[in-house]
């Protein structure tokens, strides 16, 4: 495809020859000659001096290059959308496979495509256009919109609900019991009856081996258009904010609530029942114990605002130093004090 007709068909500015043939999208250290790369964060703007792709997409605000440029207001969206122009994924078989194991009384969309092994529980309810890949497993009573793809060992429990357009990666659980337990006079503990739900509104999607526990009442949420990584743990009673999007490792406990649009990067923990307010941004491997309001960007351990918590990074190498210098400026304030009180005395 010629970088012209992309520019195109992209709606992006094209600068110098558009000619020159791209045979695929690649990143900007493997990228070689055919080869359409990008950068969306000015620290690779060095490799331009190396790389030997044809072609690259870049910003409006990035500096002239003597390389062919593609350029947009979100060159990593760009970048996004040119992938769907040369890679196309493989479309599942139609159809239900003989060896899976579906209800009777189930109630499938039209255009199903059922896997090997996958089982279907009684009184489920499956929307149009749903993908369930082998040995995915749907307890009874849940429902799933359409367009809905859970893929190999993925599990949905008892009277889930899911929306349309959700997708859930291989070998996550959605409505796995809470933690809840509470404590009798002999040291042991009751289980609490997990009683609730969990509900997924539509356009979310779930990494691998990502679990979401079900309320002990009522529904733990997920908002439209949420983006969960891989390996996230969310407790049950948790509520999550439309477009909120949370890295790998995050971890909820139970009853948190978090406002549209935040931001939690990879191995960030919530404690419970705390409030993250919209749009805010928590960088990775904070751990957040207090409430957060609406559009803050907090950092460390316990969190605190992000700017402070650059100058205590910075500050901490120094310590010990400090400490050395402040014990030596004490012994010197105590031989003065030893001075002038004998001064004193005669």
């Amino acid at each position: 495809m010629r970088l012209s007709d992309i520019a195109q068909k992209l709606s992006c500015e094209l600068r110098a020859e558009g000619d020159i043939e791209i045979s695929r999208v690649a990143g900007i250290e493997d990228a070689g000659p055919g080869d359409l790369t990008f950068i969306s964060n000015r620290k690779y703007i060095r490799h331009l001096k190396t790389t030997r792709a044809s072609a690259v997409i870049l910003g409006h605000d990035m500096p002239d290059v003597p390389l062919p440029s593609i350029r947009a207001a979100n060159p990593y969206l760009v970048f996004a959308r040119a992938l769907e122009l040369f890679y196309t994924p493989r479309a599942p078989e139609h159809g239900i496979d003989p060896t899976a194991c579906v209800a009777q009384d189930a109630r499938l969309g039209d255009n199903p495509s059922i896997g090997a092994h996958a089982v279907i529980g009684r009184q489920c309810e499956i929307g149009d256009n749903c993908v369930i890949y082998p040995h995915a497993v749907v307890y009874p009573g849940v429902v799933l919109g359409d367009d809905v793809v859970l893929h190999s060992h993925s599990v949905i429990r008892e009277y889930c609900r899911l929306g349309n357009r959700v997708v859930v990666q291989n070998g996550s659980v959605v409505g796995s019991d809470g933690f809840g337990y509470a404590p009798q006079e002999d040291g042991t503990y009751y289980k609490i009856p997990q009683s609730g739900v969990v509900i997924i509104e539509d356009d979310v999607e779930i990494g691998a081996c990502t679990t979401i526990d079900r309320a002990a009442v009522g529904a733990t949420r997920i908002g439209r258009g949420v983006k969960i990584d891989n390996m996230v743990q969310i407790g049950h009673g948790c509520n999550i904010g439309e477009n909120t999007v949370l890295a790998a490792q995050v971890g909820l406990a139970g009853s948190t609530k978090l406002g549209k649009n935040v931001q939690a990067g990879g191995q960030v923990g919530f404690a419970g029942h705390l409030a993250v307010g919209d749009g805010a941004v928590i960088t990775a491997q904070s751990g957040i114990h207090q409430d957060i309001p609406a559009g803050a960007i907090m950092s460390g351990s316990p969190a605190v605002d992000n700017p402070s918590w650059r100058r205590a990074v910075i500050a901490f190498p120094q310590l010990p130093e400090l400490v050395k210098k402040v014990r030596q400026l004490q012994r010197e304030l105590e031989a003065l004090k030893a001075q002038f009180i004998s001064r004193v005395d005669i």
